[in-house]
């Protein structure tokens, strides 16, 4: 989820009417969403879903974006198998819900999706990025996988351990100015120990007055002021993968 402490609110935002250029596969013992361009390449994106999971039409959209700008894009569900939650659903028991899909528990599904990009895709040079739960996987994931080249997180964050700082590769936060349940002081503590911690290059960023799911859970046709960050961060993804994953 956002952050450790507090339930995230998910329920707000839009689910966008998009239909997946790419396919469901099966790997090993989980089910995964993969788009491919047209033109062969050596890299690749892991795309870390939300708690809505790993079919939810808007992170295939980012999935698919991330194709046509020339990498293998793939969403595994890191879920595997167990139900994601629905905005119908009582945030009452979200803890408990949770407690079977902790962010820092997707090894070994990072591990075969390593491999399928590997010996099946011929891949060379891995990212991953990750929305809410799933920004915190990434943030797991660029400190415990030294494959993964660059990461890219939005309004994921991890609570105030040393070890959570130490990352193994360039890695950008993104995090939203009116984010209720990740406030600006967390994120200051997040860049000072990074700071502190990491020997990478990174960046903190937060964007002025948007709220939590701002970049993959906005349509950006809605409001005229909230179009030009959600572009902006896309691009900004876009701009660090490209810059790091060479």
């Amino acid at each position: 989820m956002a952050n450790e402490a507090r339930p995230c609110p998910c329920d707000i935002g839009d689910k966008f009417e998009h239909e997946g250029q790419g396919e469901e596969i099966q790997i090993e013992h989980i089910k995964a969403y993969v788009c491919k361009p047209k033109s062969s390449t050596d890299k690749a994106i892991i795309v870390v879903q939300d708690i809505f999971g790993w079919e939810l039409p808007n992170t295939r959209f980012i999935a698919d974006l991330l194709c046509a700008h020339g990498y293998i894009a793939i969403c595994p569900d890191f879920f595997v198998g167990k139900d994601p939650w629905k905005p119908t659903d009582d945030w009452s028991v979200f803890p408990e819900w949770l407690k079977s899909r902790q962010a820092t528990n997707v090894g070994k599904e990072t591990d075969v999706v390593l491999k399928y990009l590997k010996e099946q895709c011929h891949v060379k040079k891995i990212g991953v990025i990750g929305f809410c739960w799933g920004g915190t996987v990434t943030h797991h994931l660029m400190l415990t996988y030294p494959e993964l080249k660059a990461g890219v997180s939005f309004y994921g964050i991890m609570l105030d351990q040393a070890s959570r700082y130490n990352l193994l590769n360039p890695t950008l936060f993104i995090f939203g100015e009116l984010d209720p349940v990740i406030p600006l002081e967390q994120v200051t503590v997040l860049e000072e120990r990074l700071k502190e911690h990491t020997k990478v290059d990174f960046e903190v960023k937060v964007f002025p007055k948007q709220t939590h799911g701002f970049v993959h859970r906005k349509k950006e046709d809605i409001n005229p002021e909230d179009k030009h960050y959600i572009n902006e961060a896309r691009k900004n993804m876009i701009d660090w993968l490209n810059k790091y994953i060479n």
